[in-house]
């Protein structure tokens, strides 16, 4: 309601209306509402805990655990075996040279799919993802079939290191092409031709603009190539021969020993090969992190 106000001094205005201020409510504090989770998030987070349990880590921890019931000494003689180690060796040395090259060319073959246009990329586009589609064993064939003692490109790789590595490149082409791709595709390329236009050649401009956004995606790739060579077993084994401390890999050389009935070498083995993949896949995380705080 409006006040009036009145005044009694000689001349004064004559009185008007004064529209009165009401009082304010005192200050609420905000308080955060903290979301009770409903019954189908936990009945969700319930079936992916169970469903990866019984898939992945319940095995997992069976291989640890018969990997050492008998001791670490145990298991670091069954790992330090000559086979064994010369098998691991091989395995995991091969793995980062396929890594590195999967580096290189993966963004080279990811670059020519995004930039460039040419008759038939679609049908180059579908082949990248062709030995994910294609089972291992096939692979070693054809491999072997095209790079073997009757090999109509007169190139024999059979039975040799480099037909390891030759096998290990096929079955892991798709992981650095398909996680630098998507990155190229929603590259800003305003940045690109503003370097450009201030006299910035085409090598300073990659090196400077293009590659530390394609960084994160080039490791994460190449790691994911690591870890998928380290544990191939059908694409080598026809090709490299299974000949030991030469061309035995780790996963045949698991195989063998299973074999032999010697189930806790072969868990030993196959336990040293899932601490490195496990080492590699937290290197992998670190890294996304890394280029999350980037932006």
């Amino acid at each position: 309601m409006a006040a009036t106000q009145t005044s009694t001094g000689p001349g004064a205005a004559a009185p008007g209306p004064v529209e009165a201020v009401p009082d304010r409510p005192p200050a609420r504090r905000t308080r955060r509402v903290r979301r009770r989770p409903s019954v189908g998030t936990g009945l969700g987070l319930g079936t992916a805990v169970l469903y990866l349990s019984l898939i992945v880590l319940l095995p997992l921890a069976v291989v640890v655990w018969r990997a050492g019931k008998d001791g670490p000494d145990y298991f670091w003689q069954a790992v330090r075996t000559p086979d064994s180690w010369a098998a691991l060796e091989l395995t995991l040395g091969a793995s980062a040279l396929v890594a590195l090259v999967n580096l290189v060319m993966g963004t080279i073959i990811a670059w020519v799919l995004v930039r460039d246009r040419f008759p038939g990329v679609a049908v180059v586009d579908v082949l990248i993802d062709l030995p994910f589609a294609l089972p291992t064993i096939v692979a070693g064939l054809v491999l072997l079939a095209l790079y073997g003692a009757t090999s109509p490109l007169h190139i024999n790789l059979a039975y040799t290191q480099a037909g390891v590595v030759v096998a290990l490149l096929f079955v892991t082409l798709p992981f650095v092409v398909r996680t630098v791709q998507p990155v190229l595709l929603e590259l800003d390329r305003d940045m690109e031709q503003a370097a450009y236009s201030l006299g910035a050649s085409q090598w300073v401009t990659f090196r400077r603009i293009i590659l530390p956004n394609l960084a994160p995606a080039m490791l994460s790739g190449a790691g994911l190539a690591f870890t998928r060579s380290i544990a191939e077993y059908g694409s080598t084994v026809l090709i490299s021969g299974n000949l030991p401390f030469k061309t035995e890999v780790a996963a045949v050389n698991v195989v063998g020993r299973i074999e032999s009935d010697n189930v806790t070498g072969a868990a030993a083995v196959s336990t040293a090969l899932l601490l490195v993949a496990f080492a590699v896949l937290i290197l992998l995380n670190l890294v996304q992190r890394w280029a999350a705080r980037r932006g």
